[in-house]
């Protein structure tokens, strides 16, 4: 009887089946970086190991190209090889990439590219790109340029500008040099030379010195990265010439770009440096962002421009318009650079 009892209580097992949840795999990215040619470039490169972490769940495999492409293409066949699941490529010049980013769509490696863009014949040879708008920077610099000088009643005759360039085929030394040009070009201004300065502070002084002996009429030097400017201001103070806005006493104004380092900033405080296009070198997470999106099964924005302002230690400038879009200006403060 006690036998058919029990039986007929259905007796119930106490083993219990536990829930295995996979762990998510470790996504592993080959990231070729140009080099490390400026504070900028640094802190790019400062946020793409700070987001692919392991603690993030990847595996971050960085290869400094040291400013040449054959060290770059060689970073990705190598990466290509290794079989990474992503590229990410801030490349050192626009032209010259179909061969390698070819080989990394028949391995079927997605990339992302950083920073400047690459100019190949298929756009299907890379994901998307991540970076800033470097003619928009050059044209709001030419703005506030502009409307400074009609605030002090300049005439657009009287400024001689000088263009220090970043690395020629750059993205970013191609596009805030066309700024510049366009502007040059609407407000009849005199722009005395351009030479490039690899984006370097050695080199921005070095070129500075010889166009201020060539040319004792320049009054402002448009700089294409805040390394220049740095080198351009030692090569002014060098001459016996003062950095500044006030044009009419003989000053010199320095434009600049980047926003990156404080010592550029403090400077555009103190009025040596006039203004500062920003150039926004915080790409990690933006790039996370992507490929999280890809490793949804979804389709990122091709291209994906980073948000930047503009900075001045000069009150009098609040806006700056562009094709009739208005642009606030930071006034800098202490607190803002701290």
């Amino acid at each position: 009887m006690a036998a058919l009892f029990l039986a007929g209580c259905g007796v119930r097992s106490s083993v219990v089946e536990e829930t295995v949840v996979p762990e998510r795999r470790e996504i592993v990215v080959g990231f070729s970086q140009l080099g490390a040619e400026s504070d900028w470039r640094s802190a790019n490169s400062e946020s793409m190991r700070s987001t692919f972490t392991a603690e993030n769940g990847y595996k971050l495999l960085f290869e400094d190209g040291q400013q040449k492409q054959s060290n770059q293409i060689t970073a990705i066949r190598t990466f290509i090889q290794r079989e990474v699941d992503y590229i990410v490529l801030a490349p050192v010049t626009e032209t010259g990439w179909d061969t390698v980013l070819q080989e990394a769509k028949d391995a079927g490696i997605p990339v992302v590219i950083v920073d400047r863009m690459v100019d190949v014949e298929d756009e299907d040879l890379f994901t998307c790109w991540v970076g800033s708008n470097f003619e928009l920077e050059g044209r709001k610099a030419a703005a506030w340029l502009k409307r400074f000088t009609e605030l002090q009643d300049i005439p657009p005759e009287d400024l001689h500008i000088v263009d220090i360039q970043g690395n020629l085929g750059a993205s970013a030394q191609i596009g805030r040099t066309k700024g510049l040009e366009r502007a040059v070009e609407e407000n009849g201004w005199d722009l005395v030379a351009a030479v490039p300065a690899d984006f370097t502070q050695a080199k921005g002084r070095e070129v500075t010195a010889l166009l201020l002996e060539e040319h004792e009429e320049i009054n402002v030097i448009y700089c294409e990265n805040d390394n220049e400017a740095l080198g351009a201001l030692e090569a002014i103070e060098a001459a016996g010439r003062k950095a500044g806005a006030n044009l009419k006493e003989g000053e010199i104004l320095i434009i600049s770009f980047d926003g990156v380092r404080k010592e550029a900033l403090q400077y555009a405080l103190e009025g040596k440096i006039s203004c500062i296009a920003e150039c926004n070198p915080l790409h990690g997470p933006r790039v996370r962002a992507i490929l999280e999106t890809l490793e949804a099964g979804k389709v990122p924005d091709k291209l994906s421009y980073v948000t930047e302002g503009i900075y001045s230690g000069d009150a009098s400038i609040t806006q700056i318009s562009v094709d009739g879009v208005n642009y606030p200006v930071t006034i800098l403060t202490d607190s803002f650079i701290s």
